[in-house]
């Protein structure tokens, strides 16, 4: 087990350089396409090896069991809006989307618990059950409206993975610099200066959401071709 505690480690700090290293550099780039398939593929094994201590080892599974099935998710959801499967994409989005729902409604009855018990539900506060209910059950919706629409395309696709994948980074970062501060040398543990990194992803995600999403603007991303153009901005497939 211990080497499988080692993975996981591993693979988040793996994930978290490769996924700070794509939210910065220029989208569609080279470099950010490297850097994006580096974090899906550390942030899946951190998933599993997370994942499999979990259930081994009886660790909070009341939340780890969410997150770690939620960050797989959306890195897979996100990196399949953008290179889409040509074989069996369906079957695996609509059991994502399944999955990914149950937990939700499952977190949001958790969630609700902790704040009839005072704020907490067996030693773990309200806020994360909440969060990973909002997030998985506006995930899941999504999902329900490309299988009823079809694939999107220009910033609705875009948007899609943006925050995705910067949603995935943020429990990772949320995991690591405040969930598992002690792993981080004592002169530098101080809360405020640990929320920094946290909060990067989080404005930089909206950020991006604002700009791709409601300005509908692609400029700057490699690869599109005329953003200001209405048919790319909401056009469905």
């Amino acid at each position: 087990m211990q080497m499988t505690l080692l993975i996981h480690i591993t693979a988040g700090a793996v994930g978290l350089i490769s996924g700070y290293l794509a939210l910065f550099v220029a989208k569609g780039g080279r470099l950010h396409r490297k850097a994006g398939m580096v974090f899906v593929c550390a942030m899946l094994t951190m998933s599993v090896a997370g994942f499999t201590m979990t259930i081994s080892r009886d660790i909070a599974p009341a939340v780890n069991v969410p997150a770690a099935l939620l960050t797989a998710y959306l890195v897979i959801t996100s990196l399949t809006t953008v290179r889409p499967l040509t074989i069996g994409s369906r079957p695996l989005l609509v059991g994502g989307m399944l999955v990914v729902f149950v937990v939700s409604m499952v977190d949001a009855v958790f969630g609700f618990e902790a704040v009839a018990n005072g704020g907490k539900r067996q030693g773990i506060p309200a806020f994360p059950f909440f969060l990973f209910a909002v997030t998985g059950l506006f995930a899941s919706a999504g999902d329900l409206r490309i299988l009823r629409t079809g694939a999107l395309r220009g910033a609705h696709r875009i948007a899609r993975h943006l925050w995705r994948m910067s949603f995935a980074l943020f429990i990772a970062a949320l995991s690591f610099f405040l969930g598992q501060a002690k792993v981080i040398p004592k002169p530098i543990r101080i809360p405020a200066l640990l929320a920094i990194p946290v909060l990067i992803v989080l404005v930089s995600m909206i950020y991006w959401m604002w700009r791709v999403r409601f300005r509908q603007s692609l400029r700057g991303i490699v690869g599109v071709r005329a953003p200001e153009v209405p048919g790319l901005t909401g056009e469905r497939a």
